[in-house]
């Protein structure tokens, strides 16, 4: 029997345990063992070297903090404080508050790193506010839950943090690659916003009175304690006083201070946070786990480098590898979240694209994008869940409101393969030095 007949079986062993509802990380690990049966009499030491290394890693303590932090976060008022501080310098914009939805998630995304918290805790604030003052409800609704994706995107990124572990890349380097094209698709987002509100003036509400400068900065006051959270995580990082786990920890700290100054940190608020970071933490290194078993038997079969090299025989380009992985993570996207697809697919993937001559933190960044895409793409997409719980929508409705939105993001994963610099040269710029 061939490598790619080895590969196809493996496959379809993986897709029957998973849809029979193991969990995936047992799916893994279960997939690995039948692998290294084949190359191996005693497939358990690897399974055990496997699942220490892949969790005793000190880059992967950055993860647990990362999360820690937007759980504290996710428990305080910065939503509100966000959305009051970046109200007025809209104002006169084409869709004026609606571009708030957009900026608030951005900067709340660069402190949380997740995408279903930046969503949920921007919406709980803006989605009422703008109801009240009636803006329409879909290009609201539509916008939050795109929006809420740049919590992915934004560094730090727990997508991020797991795809770099998994790839063994800098996390530093990731981070910072994410930066361009994250404010690209912010910009998109408001473009959009622009154009749907030029077009659509009816479906606005009148204009509000004009502010001064002197207000205008008062209210901004408001931004100061989230700046000096985002300044000090990825700012300890880029001049490099930091190393990513380090400037985590420091981040749980500042999130811890900022929770005590507004008034919002209990013992109850400061246990939720972390059991919910503990929770979601155990997940995803389980996962990890499985998935580097199912690394290292791959490895020992050879299947992923008979893949490459089978994709390689086949006279296609670059593009047309790019356009058919596309294909499969948004078909993943709708059935896994981003965690389980990266370490789903980073054995198999990471060999073709070097192969294909990429770059490995452009890929990564490329894959967030696909990432973004899934969050909204039913019938999983957190996003679409998450606004289906804050709104009481069907999540079709929700789905149909984030098609443009979506349209955005698709535009950026195209810009991005035409332009790779757009991801690779800013951290070639900040850390070649």
């Amino acid at each position: 029997m061939g490598m790619l007949e080895i590969a196809l079986l493996l496959l379809v062993l993986l897709c029957l345990l998973l849809a029979s509802g193991l969990w995936i990380a047992l799916s893994l690990a279960a997939t690995g063992w039948v692998a290294m049966m084949i190359v191996h009499p005693s497939p358990g030491l690897f399974l055990a070297s496997a699942f220490w290394e892949s969790t005793g890693s000190w880059t992967l303590a950055a993860l647990p903090m990362f999360i820690w932090m937007g759980e504290i976060l996710f428990r305080t008022r910065l939503s509100e404080e966000l959305f009051n501080g970046l109200a007025p310098w809209v104002r006169r914009l084409p869709g004026r508050l609606l571009h708030v939805n957009v900026l608030a998630c951005g900067i709340f995304g660069s402190v949380s790193g997740s995408s279903a918290a930046t969503c949920a805790t921007v919406s709980k604030i803006a989605l009422p506010e703008l109801m009240r003052r009636g803006y329409d409800e879909r290009t609201a609704i539509g916008s939050l839950a795109t929006s809420g994706t740049l919590g992915i995107m934004i560094p730090p990124s727990i997508i991020m943090v797991v795809y770099a572990v998994a790839a063994e890349v800098s996390i530093v380097r990731v981070f910072i690659a994410g930066m361009i094209p994250g404010l690209i698709v912010m910009a998109l987002f408001s473009l959009y916003i622009v154009v749907w509100a030029l077009l659509n003036p009816s479906k606005q509400p009148p204009p509000e009175p004009r502010l001064s400068l002197a207000q205008k900065l008062r209210q901004s006051t408001q931004l100061i304690p989230c700046g000096l959270l985002i300044l000090g995580v990825i700012g300890s990082m880029l001049v490099g006083w930091a190393t990513a786990t380090e400037a985590a920890a420091f981040g749980v700290l500042g999130a811890l201070i900022l929770a005590a100054l507004t008034g919002s940190l209990s013992w109850r608020s400061f246990l939720d946070s972390l059991a919910g970071a503990t929770r979601l933490s155990c997940m995803i290194m389980f996962i990890l786990a499985g998935a580097a078993f199912l690394t290292k038997a791959m490895a020992l079969t050879g299947i992923p480098a008979a893949l490459a090299t089978a994709v390689a025989d086949a006279g296609l380009g670059p593009y047309a590898i790019i356009a058919i992985l596309t294909v499969v993570y948004l078909i993943l996207g709708t059935a896994l979240d981003g965690v389980s697809m990266i370490v789903l697919t980073t054995s198999v993937v990471v060999p073709m694209v070097q192969h294909a001559g990429f770059d490995l933190v452009w890929f990564g960044i490329f894959i967030v994008l696909l990432v973004e895409l899934a969050e909204i793409s039913p019938p999983l997409g957190f996003n679409l869940f998450v606004m289906q719980t804050m709104t009481g929508k069907e999540q079709t409705e929700i789905a149909w409101a984030s098609l443009p939105f979506f349209a955005m993001l698709v535009l950026t994963v195209a810009l991005l393969t035409v332009f790779p610099a757009l991801a690779t040269w800013l951290p070639d710029a900040l850390l070649s030095r």
